[in-house]
């Protein structure tokens, strides 16, 4: 009778476990979702718009001068 409950406390531990990974794999999933929504909502820096059009210049000039 002893064996018999050992083998159902194990298989209980085992779900509990595979409950437990799946509760938290949920859990890192939806934080994940919040940053990237989060990172998707912020403001692009003013010092990268203006590299970005440095580098729009530049490509504008080497495609007039290459003609």
């Amino acid at each position: 009778m002893n064996a018999n409950k050992s083998l159902s406390d194990g298989s209980e531990k085992g779900r509990v476990r595979r409950r437990d990974v799946r509760n938290a794999e949920s859990e890192i999933g939806l934080k994940l979702r919040a940053l990237y929504a989060s990172v998707q909502e912020e403001e692009i820096p003013a010092r990268f718009l203006d590299l970005l059009e440095k580098l729009d210049e530049a490509e504008r000039n080497h495609a007039q001068s290459s003609k």
